[in-house]
């Protein structure tokens, strides 16, 4: 088969997206040229990749093959191309990141100058959502995520770890008072998560025995990045990423407050790519990096 491996490109992020505009948009380029792209493939396998009906796009049995090996293909020819560049010259080209807006606030942003001294030749494209993003569909290389992962399609290593602070602004508790005991927080006004409602169980350190204060939320908001905000601005008493919460407690932006009620286990922050793509160097350079960087930091 004679194939190009551009259209073996361009059929594999068909298949991701879903549809031949979705991939023609992302290519900046007219469907019609996609159309070609496809035609010219089925020609060269000589079978019929994607039923096209008015519903939609649908992979044909030999679709399916032909993607398993194209994935393949496509990866083995930028572990390739990475290896002989990164040899040449060191890690390089675009490294697509997922991340939440606060682990990108208190992670990444940070981190950048150091990795891009020490690899002058990446780059980082971000993208800074609460949605843990489709990898595949998304084109994301490295997500950078918190807690337990469920999947058996990625790869994660653990880069640090984090824990929880429950804290105010002082100018929220020079007006509402500062709570002396957890029963104390009924009567103020907590800041919760709509987004994950595990982040609204506040568990209780092991000197107060088992059992969790549930947080209702005076306030409610599914941006980690908002809620921090409204905590700075007096909106209300919150539970905060410490990687966030602790330089803004030493800078006297933050209070904490019941730290001998509530526990603060540490949760894992993990690095996942997909398994086709841990072994590119310009991803393994920015693992790396950040568990470094982490470790330095105290969160390692």
């Amino acid at each position: 088969m004679q194939l190009q491996l551009d259209d073996i490109a361009l059929f594999i992020r068909i298949a991701e997206l879903g549809t031949l505009s979705a991939a023609a948009r992302e290519r900046n380029a007219p469907v019609s040229q996609v159309t070609r792209a496809l035609a010219r493939l089925e020609a060269g396998c000589g079978v019929r990749l994607l039923h096209r009906t008015t519903h939609g796009l649908s992979m044909t049995d030999e679709g399916d093959t032909f993607l398993s090996y194209g994935r393949k293909l496509m990866d083995t020819t930028a572990e390739l191309g990475s290896e002989i560049s990164g040899k040449l010259a060191g890690p390089s080209g675009w490294v697509r990141v997922s991340a939440s807006p606060i682990m990108s606030d208190c992670v990444l942003a940070p981190s950048i100058n150091g990795l891009y001294r020490r690899y002058p030749a990446l780059h980082l494209d971000i993208n800074a959502d609460d949605r843990i993003a489709d990898m595949a569909r998304d084109g994301i290389d490295v997500a950078i995520r918190s807690g337990t992962l469920n999947t058996d399609t990625l790869v994660a290593r653990k880069i640090g770890e984090h824990g929880r602070i429950v804290c105010a602004a002082p100018d929220y508790l020079a007006t509402h008072g500062t709570p002396q005991r957890p029963e104390d927080l009924q009567h103020h006004r907590l800041i919760a998560s709509s987004a994950s409602p595990t982040l609204n169980r506040w568990s209780f350190a092991d000197s107060q025995g088992p059992g969790e204060y549930q947080v209702k939320g005076y306030t409610r908001t599914d941006n980690t990045a908002l809620l921090l905000s409204m905590a700075l601005q007096g909106v209300g008493i919150a539970r905060i990423n410490d990687l966030y919460a602790l330089p803004l407690i030493r800078e006297g932006r933050l209070v904490p407050i019941l730290q001998s009620y509530f526990a603060s286990p540490r949760i894992p922050i993990y690095a996942v790519m997909l398994q086709e793509r841990q072994r590119l160097p310009k991803i393994r350079a920015c693992i790396d990096y950040w568990a470094e960087w982490l470790a330095a930091s105290g969160a390692g």
